[in-house]
Order: structure tokens, then C-alpha cells, then sequence
């Protein structure tokens, strides 16, 4: 790895990491004042879990090199990273971050309502149980990896920087827990309101920022910078394009439907595109890229409306958002990869691949967190107190306080 590549990997993964307390404030805004150190803390507490169990043997899973490749790399191969290379380091760094911030997004299905050691015991063992083999499915050479090769087809699963990997994944075990967990206390729409949209559009606005590195910054690691094959320019175009089309997609929706474009519907909006472009920003032309973004503003201010309808307290919209933004971003490459979508050259195969992978993450994901989650929920418990859901788990859990306002 040259100097460039170096530097771009190292800072990339300084952005990603930054994403997580993007999402701690991005969440924290809008759940209830007395609630926001406990939601903060959900994804604060993935960063220090998930990053000790991906140094241990998360990342030795999250490859395979012998064995089926519907499991995982061998946890045990070079425990605790001891053995491995430098560039090797820098990449696996890289990839704890992703793991960290897909554990972190799951936590906003639950809010106000969740006990923090069994939040902490969920965590550790998705992560270990889903999230580590399922990023060797995509990435380190596992069966969704091979996809195409095994139906015989010229095309493999396209899927970036986590369509499925991440976002399907976290959004399937947000709906798992939304269920186990049950509805909050008075749960009906408006009720629940966000308690500083400020903060909300600051969450936001970190994730964008981090979401270059996000997208770009495997460009880095598999020292593609500076060569031929760099892809860096379309993807970053990709992830400004997208972002900012959904955006629009979603206050124009919004306005429609409710008569007014709030600044929480454009913060979720740009959270909508930054989901969907992610598997798809280097395989897709800028112009594809914008109509993207278009649909997945739209849709997921949409979709959000779901949990009204079906029941489901899906607190901070994780299903709206990343589980319906990652289906659209995952199966819109079956018709629009360059080369190989069906509308840009290629047949069937592409999307067939796509749509297989995504249902695939999606209902592993949600079986596992479900049965996790119930587990938890009738040995030690995961739902907190009715009593002190209303009253805010801040004091109750963590014995602090947002905002101390009186001295």
C-alpha cells in the first residue's frame, strides 16, 4: 500500500468511525429529553463492544478461505489480529467500523424502552452470529460473493460498501426487535415528538460527512487510488447525487401528503439516499444515481408510514429508513448496473442475483435477532419498567440527565 492509498484508508476509517456518533446524536434528537443519554449510549456502547469483538475474531471471521461458504472465516485463525500485517491492520480497522455502525443503527427500533446490558448482550452476540459471517457472504468470498458463479452466470452480487451487508441487515433485526420489544407507552402518531431537531440535522449532517469514507474509502484499502481501475470519482459523485435527490424526494412527499417539508423529513431524506447508494455508487452512472435518490426519498417517507398501519413500533423509523432504503439501493442494480442491469444492457441475471441476496440477509437477520431478542426478553428482560419508560430511563439506567437545567 503507496503513501496515497495509505493516507485515504487511515482517514476513511476516522470518517466511518465518526459516523457512529453521527448516529448517537441523529437519534438522540429525536427520541424524548429524558430519554437521550440512554439512546446515545446504545450506539456509544456498540463502538466499544463491537470494536474489541472484531479485533478478537470478528474480523478473522469475516472471511473465508476453506470450509462452506455459507458460514464463516475461522474465529480462532489469528486471535486478537497477533500475526497480521500492517496493511492488513489498516484494512481490518476499516472494516470494524462498518460492523460497529450496523450493530448502532439497529438500537433506533428501540428506543426509550430498552435495558442497557441486554442491549449490550444482543450486541455481542449479533454481531458475532449475524453480522461476522454475513459480511464474509458479501465481501470475504462466501456464498452470496459466488452467487452468479453458482447459477452459472457472468455477474455477481453487486453490493459495494452494504446494501445488504449493513443496512438490510441492521433494518431486518430492527423490525425482530420492534416486535419483541412491543409498542412504547401510548403509542399513536404524533405523540411521540422529536425533543431537539437541531440535533437531529447535526446527526445528519455527520453522516454525509462520513459517508465519503463510508463509500469511497475501500478504494484506499484495496489500493485502487491513483490506478485505472479507481472507481473513486463516480462514487463520490454518486454519494453528493443521491444524497441530495432524496432529499428532495422526501420533503416533496411530505409536503404533498402532510402540507408541510419539515427539517427532520430532509435530515431523513438525506439519510434515505446515503442507504440506498451505498452497494450501488460505483456501478451506477450519475444520472441513475439522481433517480435513485429521487425514489428512495420518496418511498421511504412512505414506507414510514408502515408502522401506523401494521403496528409495529419501529421507534426512529430504522425500518422505513434502512431496511426499505437497502432493499431499494440492493434490487434497483438489477435494472440499472452498468453493463449489467437489465435496462442498461444486461438481462435478468443481475437482478436476480441482487433480489436473492437481499432476501436472503433479510430473513437470516430477522429469525436470528428475533429469536435472540425473545430469549432475552424472558430470562433477564430487555423492556424496561412501563413506570420508567414514562418517567425517562436516563435517571433510571445510567443516573444522568441530558440537559441539567437548574444547578
Amino acid at each position: 500500500m503507496d503513501s496515497g492509498n495509505l493516507a485515504w484508508s487511515v482517514a476513511a476509517t476516522a470518517l466511518v468511525l465518526f459516523m457512529t456518533p453521527g448516529v448517537a446524536f441523529f437519534y438522540g434528537g429525536l427520541v424524548k429529553a429524558k430519554s437521550v443519554v440512554s439512546m446515545m449510549m446504545l450506539s456509544f456502547a456498540a463502538m466499544g463492544l463491537v470494536g474489541v469483538l472484531w479485533i478478537l475474531y470478528g474480523f478473522n471471521m469475516s472471511a473465508i478461505t476453506d470450509g462452506p461458504t455459507w458460514l464463516a472465516g475461522n474465529p480462532f485463525s489469528d486471535f486478537g489480529l497477533a500475526n497480521a500485517s500492517s496493511d492488513t491492520l489498516v484494512g481490518a480497522t476499516f472494516g470494524a467500523t462498518f460492523a460497529i455502525i450496523t450493530v448502532a443503527l439497529i438500537s433506533g427500533a428501540i428506543a426509550d424502552r430498552a435495558k442497557f446490558g441486554s442491549w449490550m448482550i444482543f450486541a455481542g452476540i449479533w454481531a458475532t452470529v449475524v453480522y461476522f459471517p454475513v459480511a464474509a457472504w458479501v465481501w470475504g468470498g462466501g456464498w452470496i460473493m459466488k452467487l452468479g458463479e453458482s447459477f452459472g452466470w457472468d455477474v455477481t452480487v453487486i453490493d459495494y460498501a452494504g446494501g445488504t451487508a449493513v443496512h438490510i441487515n441492521a433494518g431486518a433485526a430492527a423490525l425482530a426487535l420492534a416486535l419483541v420489544l412491543g409498542k412504547r407507552v401510548g403509542f399513536q402518531k404524533g405523540i411521540h415528538k422529536p425533543h431537539n431537531v437541531p440535533l437531529v440535522m447535526l446527526g445528519a449532517a455527520i453522516l454525509w460527512f462520513g459517508w465519503f469514507g463510508f463509500n469511497a474509502g475501500a478504494e484506499g484499502t484495496f489500493g485502487l487510488l491513483g490506478t485505472e481501475d479507481s472507481s473513486v470519482g463516480l462514487i463520490i459523485v454518486n454519494t453528493l447525487g443521491a444524497t441530495a435527490a432524496a432529499i428532495l424526494g422526501w420533503v416533496i412527499v411530505e409536503k404533498l401528503k402532510d402540507g408541510k417539508s419539515t427539517s427532520v423529513g430532509a435530515a431523513s431524506g438525506a439519510v434515505a439516499g446515503l442507504v440506498a447508494i451505498t452497494p450501488s455508487c460505483a456501478n451506477l452512472a450519475p444520472g441513475w444515481a439522481l433517480l435513485l435518490g429521487l425514489i428512495a426519498g420518496a418511498v421511504c417517507a412512505l414506507a414510514i408510514e408502515l408502522k401506523w398501519k401494521l403496528g409495529y413500533d419501529d421507534s426512529l423509523d430504522v425500518v422505513g429508513v434502512h431496511l426499505v432504503g437497502g432493499l431499494i439501493g440492493t434490487l434497483y442494480l438489477g435494472f440499472f448496473a452498468t453493463g449489467t442491469g437489465l435496462f442498461v444492457g444486461g438481462g435478468f441475471e443481475q437482478l436476480v442475483v441482487q433480489f436473492v441476496a437481499a432476501v436472503a440477509v433479510l430473513i437470516f437477520s430477522f429469525v436470528v435477532a428475533y429469536v435472540l431478542g425473545l430469549a432475552i426478553e424472558k430470562t433477564i428482560g430487555f423492556r424496561v419498567k412501563n413506570e420508567d419508560e414514562i418517567a425517562g430511563i436516563d435517571t433510571v439506567v445510567h443516573g444522568e440527565e441530558g440537559y441539567a437545567l437548574v444547578d
